[in-house]
């Protein structure tokens, strides 16, 4: 059953794509429509890592014990100046992995 389950939403995420990318499919989306959906992207995105950061064992988590957090906090402030995802990326995960293992 879970295989099943597996195939059909796969065909489904396929499909629903497949039927925006075709050319010669006879439905185009409004410029509206377009920016509208532009908007996906983030939000999803910010759904996913908005409960990462912020919350523990079902409470929220605002503090200078929270690793998520603090990483967090660096990794936008070192994306604002420096505009470098590499550096980012570098930094902020070190400080987290020290911070996690230093801390607990």
């Amino acid at each position: 059953m879970t295989l099943l389950t597996i195939f059909l939403m796969a065909f489904i995420t396929f499909s629903t794509r497949y039927l925006f990318i075709h050319p010669r499919f006879p439905i185009k989306l409004s410029a509206r429509m377009v920016s509208f959906l532009s908007f996906s992207a983030p939000a999803v995105l910010t759904a996913i890592w908005v409960p990462i950061i912020f919350v523990r064992e079902g409470q929220l988590a605002i503090s200078l014990s929270n690793p998520y957090l603090i990483s967090a906090t660096v990794a936008v402030i070192i994306a604002a100046k420096t505009a470098n995802v590499y550096l980012t990326l570098i930094l902020s995960g070190g400080l987290f992995i020290a911070l996690r293992i230093f801390t607990g």
